[in-house]
């Protein structure tokens, strides 16, 4: 894995306003904010996507993000708000790193814009969903 900014926010290379930091995982805010309180959680462990990740920094991830977001929401005084992950380039991801954005959405015009061009789930879906159940399991 390439060095990236975030390895080297992890080794303390470069400066962060850190929020949150355990063994696995270090929570800093985000320079370029979409909102106050915009956070990014990010895993210690070198993976460029969540499915190159291990279960072991997954599920630290997973037991330290709803605090954060608790934490962000009890700060920012806001109510809504998005965790969003990108996987790739054409998925939109920047930092070529596993990371979550914890984003407050305060109104309609601040925080996170997203569109969703939705389209019909196909005939094909029973097959698809046991091939999908076939490759979790063999996971």
């Amino acid at each position: 894995m390439a060095d990236t900014i975030f390895k080297k926010i992890i080794a303390g290379e470069i400066p962060a306003h850190k929020v949150y930091e355990d063994a696995h995982v270090l929570a800093i805010l985000d320079i370029g904010p979409l909102s106050r309180g915009h956070t990014l959680v990010i895993p210690k462990e070198p993976a460029e996507t969540l499915d190159q990740l291990s279960d072991e920094s997954a599920a630290a991830l997973g037991r330290v993000l709803p605090r954060l977001c608790r934490a962000v929401l009890a700060v920012t005084g806001v109510r809504d708000y998005n965790v969003l992950e990108n996987n790739g380039h054409a998925a939109h991801q920047a930092v070529r790193h596993v990371h979550f954005h914890i984003i407050p959405k305060p109104s309609e015009r601040e925080g996170l814009g997203v569109g969703w061009p939705a389209v019909s789930l196909g005939s094909d879906a029973p097959e698809l969903a046991a091939r999908i159940r076939a490759a979790v399991t063999a996971a």
